[in-house]
C-alpha cells in the first residue's frame, strides 16, 4: 500500500505548486499590464508633437494642429492623424495656456453634465450624439450646415457659437438646452472636443472616416 502510485491529478502537492505558479505568473502579468497602461494613457508633450512622435493621448497643444481621422490598413481601423500647424481661435497657444484652456473645458463638461445626454470616449448617455470625434464632424467643417447656420468661418468659432446659443440653432428634434455657457467656457469646451478627437481610441467610433467620406460625397443620410 505504501508503494502504490498516486495519480498526479490527485496529488495535493501538484495542485499547490500549480496554484503558486499560476498566481505568480498572473501577478507579474498584472504588474506589466499596469505599467503598459500607464504608459499608453499618459499625455504626451509639446516636444512630442514638434518631433512627430505619436502618442495615444497627445499634449494639450495638439489644439494648434490640424487633426484628421483615416483608415490604417495595418491596424484595421481608423486612427487620428496629426497634421500641420493650425491656428485655434486665431492664435497659436503656448503649452501653459493650452493646458489651462483644456482644463477649463474639462471642468465645464463636468459642471454642465454633458454625459447626461452625450457619450464621450465610450462613457455617458445615448440621448444626444456621441462627442468623441465631434471636432471632425463634417457638419462643422467649411461648407457644412452647422458652420453655415452659425455664420462663422472656422470649426472652433462655429462650435463655440452653438454652445453659447443652442436654442438659436435647432438641429434636431432633441434640441440642446441653453446651459448658460460663457464665451470662455465655450472656448474651453471646443478645445476639449478637439483634443478628444486626437486621442487614439482604437477605432472608436467605428467607421467614422467612412461616414465622413459619404458626407463629403453628398450622401446626407450618412450624417
Amino acid at each position: 500500500m505504501a508503494n502504490k502510485k498516486v495519480s498526479v491529478w490527485t496529488d495535493i502537492q501538484f495542485w499547490r505548486r500549480s496554484a503558486a505558479w499560476v498566481t505568480g505568473f498572473a501577478t507579474i502579468l498584472l504588474i506589466w499590464l499596469s505599467f503598459d497602461t500607464i504608459g499608453q494613457i499618459t499625455m504626451g508633450t509639446n516636444a512630442d508633437l514638434k518631433n512627430g512622435v505619436d502618442k495615444r493621448v497627445p499634449a494639450a497643444t495638439v489644439i494648434n494642429y490640424h487633426i484628421d481621422y483615416k483608415m490604417n490598413k495595418k491596424r484595421g481601423h481608423e486612427v487620428p492623424v496629426i497634421g500641420e500647424k493650425q491656428l485655434f481661435f486665431g492664435k497659436e497657444w503656448s503649452p501653459k495656456d493650452a493646458e489651462a484652456l483644456l482644463r477649463l473645458g474639462k471642468l465645464t463638461e463636468q459642471a454642465k453634465n454633458c454625459m447626461d445626454c452625450h457619450t464621450l470616449l465610450g462613457n455617458g448617455a445615448y440621448y444626444a450624439p456621441d462627442l468623441t470625434k465631434a471636432w471632425l464632424d463634417p457638419a462643422w467643417q467649411k461648407g457644412g450646415p452647422m458652420q453655415g447656420m452659425t455664420g462663422k468661418n472656422t470649426v472652433e468659432e462655429a462650435m463655440a457659437e452653438f454652445l453659447q446659443h443652442p436654442s438659436q440653432y435647432p438641429t434636431h428634434a432633441r434640441m440642446m438646452p441653453n446651459l448658460g455657457i460663457t464665451a470662455e467656457e465655450a472656448k474651453g469646451l471646443v478645445a476639449f472636443l478637439k483634443h478628444m478627437s486626437s486621442i487614439d481610441t482604437n477605432g472608436f467610433p467605428r467607421n467614422f472616416s467612412k461616414t465622413v467620406a459619404q458626407f463629403k460625397a453628398g450622401d446626407t443620410n450618412a450624417h
